[in-house]
């Protein structure tokens, strides 16, 4: 069960990364939401009513949403531990934005993930192949739509290089893809 449950641990962790905004990404790393979330998974499986795959990922999703919304709680809207404590002077007004942006995500259907969920697997799993800050750069602009200059401060690079990062996360990923595509069942 381990083993199948790490199958979608990169899927889960794009996810995680996807939810994580602000400074609580600063302070909360997307991998042990994973983590916790696998652990929940098993320690849960019991109580897994579905019997597909698409059930089984939808299922995680679930478990890996709700403790994206705990985390939220206990750093942002709880007082103790709350990142709205970390502001600068200049700031004002409490950021619920975090929240407000988890609760109205996007979260497909169930027949939406089954149409894009194995496509959404294997490209997590190849992004996940990629070194660290080509995955990071990969991620920041086709996954979440930043542009160069944002990501390039986000990763203290310049724009060339973040650019860089990016066409060889790309070029690797179609020749991940292209190994896939010609490997025999």
């Amino acid at each position: 069960m381990g083993r199948l449950l790490h199958e979608y641990r990169d899927y889960l962790y794009l996810l995680a990364k996807r939810r994580l905004v602000g400074r609580l990404r600063a302070r909360v790393d997307a991998s042990d939401l994973v983590q916790q979330t696998l652990l929940e998974a098993q320690r849960d499986l019991r109580g897994f009513r579905g019997s597909s795959e698409d059930e089984l990922v939808a299922w995680l999703g679930k478990i890996l949403q709700n403790n994206v919304y705990q985390t939220i709680q206990r750093h942002v809207i709880a007082k103790k531990r709350s990142a709205n404590k970390e502001r600068s002077l200049d700031e004002t007004g409490p950021d619920r934005q975090a929240l407000a942006n988890y609760l109205a995500a996007d979260w497909s259907s169930p027949s939406q993930r089954a149409m894009r969920g194995e496509a959404a697997i294997r490209l997590a799993q190849a992004i996940g192949q990629l070194p660290p800050d080509q995955q990071e750069a990969v991620r920041l602009r086709h996954l979440e739509g930043h542009t160069l200059r944002e990501i390039a401060g986000e990763m203290k690079r310049s724009e060339l290089a973040v650019a860089g990062l990016i066409k060889r996360g790309l070029q690797r990923l179609r020749e991940i893809f292209h190994e896939d595509s010609s490997a025999p069942d």
